[in-house]
């Protein structure tokens, strides 16, 4: 009995002992299936906070101010290389300057002019067309070993300028400062009573000095004086190193503007500065005969095509626009919002100061809002100071482009919308005096991240406008020495200086330009050889904005002879004479 009542105690203790357990874990299975919908809530909760985070912190508005102002470099391809350095400088400006005095071998005036010939010539154009012909001309002079007459500037061209040389630029500066290379003269000087008659002729454009001495120089020896008209790209740009460096004194030294154009546009520039340590200035270039010319179409539907195509009818001479063909070549201007969207690509915030140099806007104040609405801070010559400080200046319109020449030198940043002669002008300036930043759009690249551009986010738009314009920025060896033209490239002008490296270690100064040359060749395959025109191309590149049938209100030149010239004479309608690219 007492075996058989321990076995029933032991079963009675066993059964309670699996009661127990099987209590406890029904117990804790309840807790689990209670707690883990709560533990499940409360993370999905996390993630959805998490979430929400992540897009409010990289979302795709286009008018966000989340960029800082830094320039490109490195990154872990091309479309998303970033800035790591301030935008307003070009990288290793320190390591280049202007230089263009003569060298040893350079003839000074005093020991090869000849007393009895004289060159006389006519520019062409806008304000800036007639300071390349200007520096031509003394160029061509010394090669001729002839006194310049101080040049007549073209007052019968469409902007209708009556300015003579002596109501732009400085005269007395530019005959003093030249006397070493080149004797200029006021006027033609009195002959055995009577002035001297000059003869007028013509050069063909991209003429070297072979051509000059072949045809223009038997003429001067004959007839001692000449006058050489439509004077604009009648140079070569490739000349010995010599004459470049003359090219450059003249251009970047002798030519200054008068003490009232300068004293007013230096007014404008404080004024800027006042407003902001930094600011950029922008050449829109978005006037209505501009986009005529170009071709280009604009999205302004039957309206836009009927007042661009009246106007394009000036130019008969023009062959039937294809706005889709013109635009993929990125032969366009950018429009006023897509000048915009690329700065603010680029890292440059709303707060930044704008300056506009511009003529009559295509669109007036509807074509602009897009751009005053990412750039606030919107000045133009005619904000920044009254009518009766601009009235000196206001009935001239060379007058006008030099202030607006004076404002967009002394900017931080220069922006060109087309490749015209102001354009080409101020990116050669601005390069011999610091390589400070001039930005030119790739418009072959831009125009199709501007078509897609609602299919990507913000960051990824802005990325790809900073890989674009690598190569497009205003950096020292962004075109290879003698490509493009001189005055926008005068690279025999600029010299190399190693030891402003504070190392001291040239070798660390060309590994620095090594890496440059490379990331330009990486970010643009292309781009060096589309932006660098042989000699022999016309400049159509980069909308040059050209009057064909210039010469119609203008005299005939019956005098040319092909003697003269040396080469046939080119029908004047049909002749593409004068640019308008100012």
């Amino acid at each position: 009995m007492t075996a058989k009542k321990r076995r029933n105690e032991a079963d009675t203790t066993l059964a309670g002992l699996h009661q127990l357990l099987r209590d406890v874990f029904f117990r804790r299975r309840r807790f689990y299936y209670h707690i883990f919908p709560l533990v499940s809530a409360l993370a999905g909760c996390v993630f959805v906070c998490f979430v929400a985070l992540f897009l409010l912190l990289s979302s795709p508005v286009i008018h966000r101010d989340q960029l800082h102002l830094t320039l490109f470099h490195g990154g872990t391809s091309e479309s998303e290389k970033r800035f790591v350095r301030d935008v307003w400088v070009t990288d290793q400006s320190s390591f280049f300057y202007g230089c263009s005095n003569a060298s040893k071998k350079f003839t000074p005036a005093a020991e090869k002019t000849d007393p009895d010939r004289y060159l006389l010539i006519t520019t062409s154009g806008g304000l800036n067309q007639q300071r390349t012909g200007i520096t031509d001309a003394v160029v061509a002079a010394y090669i001729l070993n002839a006194t310049l007459v101080v040049p007549k500037l073209d007052q019968n061209s469409f902007w209708k300028d009556s300015s003579n040389f002596a109501e732009i630029f400085n005269v007395d500066w530019f005959i003093k400062y030249l006397s070493k290379d080149v004797q200029i003269v006021k006027k033609l000087p009195i002959k055995v009573g009577k002035p001297l008659t000059p003869h007028s002729m013509r050069v063909p454009r991209k003429c070297n000095p072979e051509c000059y001495e072949t045809h223009v120089l038997p003429v001067l020896k004959k007839k001692h004086a000449v006058r050489l008209g439509k004077f604009d790209y009648r140079l070569s740009n490739k000349l010995t190193t010599d004459l470049q460096k003359l090219r450059c004194r003249v251009n970047y030294h002798a030519l200054k503007f008068t003490d009232e154009i300068n004293e007013m546009g230096k007014i404008l520039v404080e004024r800027m500065r006042k407003k902001s340590k930094h600011f950029i200035a922008l050449h829109l270039r978005f006037e209505p005969d501009m986009l005529a010319f170009s071709g280009c179409y604009y999205g302004g539907g039957e309206v836009e095509r009927q007042e661009l195509g009246e106007i394009r009818k000036r130019w008969k001479s023009l062959h039937a626009s294809n706005p889709d063909k013109e635009r993929r070549q990125g032969r366009c201007p950018l429009t006023p919002k897509e000048v915009a969207l690329m700065l603010r690509g680029l890292g440059f915030e709303s707060d930044v100061h704008l300056y506009v140099a511009s003529g009559e806007v295509y669109g007036g104040e509807k074509t602009l809002a897009p751009l005053k609405a990412m750039f606030p801070n919107f000045h133009t010559k005619e904000t920044l100071a009254s009518r009766e400080e601009l009235a000196p200046f206001s009935s001239f319109s060379s007058r006008m482009a030099a202030l607006d020449f004076i404002v967009c030198d002394e900017s931080n940043v220069f922006v060109t919308n087309n490749n015209g002669n102001m354009a080409k002008i101020l990116a050669g300036r601005r390069r011999y005096f610091g390589h400070k930043p001039t930005i030119r759009p790739n418009t072959k690249k831009l125009y199709r991240l501007f078509t897609d551009r609602h299919n990507m986010t913000w960051q990824q738009f802005s990325s790809k406008v900073q890989a674009y314009q690598v190569g497009f920025m205003g950096e020292p060896n962004e075109v290879k020495p003698g490509r493009g033209e001189f005055h926008e490239n005068p690279s025999a002008c600029i010299c190399e200086d190693s030891n402003s490296n504070e190392s001291g270690n040239p070798s660390v100064v060309n590994k620095i330009h090594d890496n440059h040359r490379d990331n330009v060749k990486e970010s643009n395959n292309n781009l060096i050889n589309e932006q660098a025109r042989t000699e022999e191309e016309q400049d159509w590149t980069g909308l040059e904005f050209l009057e064909i049938v210039g010469d119609l209100g203008e005299k005939r030149l019956g005098s040319i002879t092909d003697s003269d010239v040396g080469v046939q004479a080119k029908t004047e309608g049909t002749e593409l004479e004068e640019l308008f690219s100012d």
